[in-house]
C-alpha cells in the first residue's frame, strides 16, 4: 500500500493544484520512486489512497503501470475524499484498503524519498513467520525531528521511549510491514465502512507496549519530502 491521500499544507502552493506525491523528484512523480522499488522487489499488487485531488493521481497511473525493465503493477484505489469528503488518517486508510491487502503486506508513505530502500521478499517472508504484527524501518533523526520516535532494542524490538529520551534515537521512516492481525484490535471493521478517520501513531505505541513490533535501522539516502525547501534540495544539481 502506498500512502498518498495527505493534504500536505506545509507544501503549499505546491499543492493547491498538485497532489504532494505527484510533486517531481529528480524527474520523476514523488511517488513513484517507492511504486518503482516495489516492482523491482517482485510485488506487483499496489493499493494507494488518495483524498486531495485524488483523481489526478489515479489519472496520472491509471490500473496498470509499467517501466522499461520492471514487471507491470496492478492498481487499486482507495477514494477516501471520494468516498467520504476527508482523507481518514494512517489507520483510518489502511483499515479502509484491508479488504485488498494480502495477509502481510508493505506501507510506505509515498512522500518519502528512499530511493536506494530495497521492497525484499526474504524480509516479507522473514517477518511472516515471526510472532511480530508489524516490523519497522526506523532512520537516525533527522534535523526536523530531533526528538526522535522510538527506541530500539539490542534485540530488534522497537521500544514506546518518551519523545526526546536519550533512548528516543530514531525516527519511522514511514516504510513497514503490517499483518492483518496488527488492525483487528483497532476498533474498525475490515473496510472501515463509516470512514473513521484513525492515527495509527498510537496503535503502533500500544503494540510495542505488547511486544509485537519489531524493527531495524535504515541508513540508506532518505527524506521525509515536508517541505518546499527539502523538495528544491532534493532537485538541486548534484555535482558531478
Amino acid at each position: 500500500m502506498v500512502l498518498a491521500a495527505g493534504r500536505g499544507e506545509r507544501m503549499r502552493p505546491l499543492t493547491d493544484h498538485t497532489p504532494k506525491p505527484l510533486l517531481p523528484v529528480c524527474g520523476q512523480p514523488l511517488m513513484q520512486w517507492p511504486m518503482q522499488a516495489l516492482a523491482r522487489g517482485g510485488f506487483t499488487r499496489l493499493v494507494v489512497n488518495t483524498a486531495w485531488l485524488g483523481s489526478q493521481i489515479s489519472d496520472h497511473f491509471s490500473a496498470q503501470v509499467c517501466w522499461p525493465g520492471l514487471p507491470q503493477l496492478d492498481m487499486r484505489y482507495s477514494h477516501e475524499g471520494a468516498d467520504f469528503g476527508h482523507a481518514l488518517e494512517t489507520a483510518g486508510g489502511i483499515v479502509r484498503a484491508l479488504p485488498s491487502l494480502g495477509e502481510v503486506f508493505w506501507v510506505v508513505a509515498g512522500d518519502v524519498f528512499a530511493p536506494d530502500f530495497v521492497f525484499s521478499a526474504t524480509a516479507l517472508a522473514r517477518f511472516a513467520q515471526s510472532d511480530k504484527l508489524a516490523h519497522l524501518w526506523l532512520v537516525p533523526n533527522p534535523a526536523h525531528n530531533p526528538g526522535g520516535d522510538f527506541g530500539l532494542s539490542a534485540t530488534g524490538q522497537v521500544l514506546n521511549v518518551p519523545k526526546g529520551a536519550p533512548a528516543c534515537e530514531l525516527t519511522f521512516s514511514t516504510i513497514a510491514l503490517y499483518k492483518k492481525a496488527f488492525f483487528a484490535d483497532c476498533g474498525l471493521p475490515a473496510g472501515n465502512p463509516q470512514g473513521v478517520a484513525l492515527a495509527l501513531a498510537p496503535l503502533l505505541r500500544a503494540a510495542m507496549d505488547r511486544g509485537w513490533v519489531s524493527g531495524e535501522r535504515y541508513l540508506g539516502e532518505w527524506t521525509d519530502v515536508g517541505t518546499p525547501e527539502r523538495l528544491a534540495r532534493l532537485n538541486a544539481p548534484h555535482p558531478t
